[in-house]
């Protein structure tokens, strides 16, 4: 914010700012500091410190604002800015619209049966609670984004008598201080260190797919060897759940398109993509429980570990172009060791060698070649949708 400027003569100007512009330039400063900080810290631990910093700072903003109009409850408004500050801009955009519907909405029907049902005594007040309480928990029970309903209803009902205002006016305050907050807890998700979903998609797709660059070869050198069901559990678990959580990630991220507030990729062909991509690993785990047998082991042995390395190096390069924003890598080599495999899994059918397989065997050996061919088919998708994350999607 300060300034210089050198008159001819060589003597140079200094301006320094003053009064409030002085303390704007230190808090802008400061965040500066902060955010070239947080740039420098690994991916999800700067994912949360920022969702930190971010509630924080909707919580003292909430505060003075709600002081600030003279809200007769602030602790309303700081909760809810601290409510709907979320991950990412399009969970916060989400957890604003169902925050504020669920709120006129609860004080909307709580004040109602307030106003219209009298309830002077204890027994009177327990009857009107059940009757503001029971429709609107069925429907939060039916529709868990509208949790809040059945609570704002309460607040609405009981919170006159603790104020002594008049369960209107209790609606109104309450309505009011949620929308400080949420506008606030909303602004700041855009304004302060902001978190794009797209931009965490890419960064969880990208850890799912070195975890399957991982699976993949240990998977294939299994198949040679076998893998009890502990192992393959744990080779199978941490993509199951990653991509649980990628899909999280991609209802915030289609929130974020639909308000027009990301150009980027459609989430939906990554996300199909690395499901049938697992559901590979599944096929070739479930064949993998037993080894293969020693002959056919022996004449495939070393096209299994040429599928292994060319996949595996596949994977994990789809994994760094697509944090890079870069085009696919090639994919030549893998298809060059699956077109061998494929060569000399016929040549040991024509020595007779998957005759002498019982049937259980017989079943798991071309349920590799299945699945093998099938990954192929889908790591095709992957170079495809990986370009479609490439260098032409340059926001984020």
């Amino acid at each position: 914010m300060a300034g210089s400027g050198c008159q001819p003569g060589g003597k140079c100007l200094t301006f320094e700012p003053k009064g409030k512009f002085r303390e704007i330039a230190v808090a802008v400063k400061g965040m500066t500091i902060l955010w070239r900080w947080l740039r420098t810290r690994p991916s999800p631990r700067r994912v949360h410190l920022a969702l930190a910093v971010r509630i924080t700072v909707a919580a003292i903003l909430a505060l003075v604002a709600a002081q600030q109009l003279g809200l007769p409850l602030p602790l309303w408004a700081v909760l809810t800015a601290m409510i709907v500050t979320q991950m990412s801009v399009g969970r916060s955009l989400k957890a604003t619209g169902d925050y504020l519907a669920g709120t006129v909405g609860g004080a909307i029907y709580g004040g109602l049966v307030a106003v219209l049902i009298p309830h002077e005594g204890e027994i009177a007040l327990l009857v009107v609670l059940v009757i503001a309480v029971a429709p609107l928990a069925l429907l939060a029970a039916g529709r868990p984004n509208m949790n809040v309903v059945p609570i704002t209803a309460i607040i609405i009902l009981l919170l006159p008598g603790m104020t002594h205002a008049s369960p209107a006016a209790s609606a109104i305050n309450r309505v009011l201080e949620v929308a400080v907050g949420a506008v606030i807890g909303l602004a700041v998700s855009f304004v302060i260190l902001p978190s794009s979903a797209h931009r965490q998609m890419r960064q969880a797709a990208a850890r799912i797919i070195d975890l399957m660059a991982r699976a993949q070869a240990a998977l294939i050198d299994g198949l040679r060897r076998g893998l009890d069901t502990d192992e393959l559990h744990r080779l199978q678990d941490g993509i199951g759940q990653g991509l649980n959580d990628l899909n999280t990630i991609a209802v915030e991220a289609e929130h974020e398109r639909r308000a027009r507030l990301s150009s980027q990729a459609d989430t939906g062909p990554l996300r199909r993509t690395l499901l049938r991509l697992r559901h590979d690993l599944v096929i070739i785990g479930r064949a993998a429980s037993m080894p293969l047998p020693e002959a056919l082991a022996a004449r495939l042995e070393s096209r299994l570990d040429e599928i292994a390395q060319a996949a595996s190096t596949y994977l994990r390069a789809c994994s760094a172009t697509l944090l890079a924003h870069a085009g696919p890598p090639p994919i030549e080599a893998l298809e060059r060791a699956l077109a061998a495999y494929e060569k000399d899994v016929e040549a040991a059918r024509a020595d007779g060698l998957t005759r002498v397989l019982p049937a259980d065997g017989t079943e798991r050996f071309f349920a590799v070649g299945f699945a093998l061919e099938q990954m192929r088919q889908n790591l095709i998708d992957l170079q495809r949708v990986v370009e479609e994350w490439g260098p032409k999607d340059t926001g984020d």
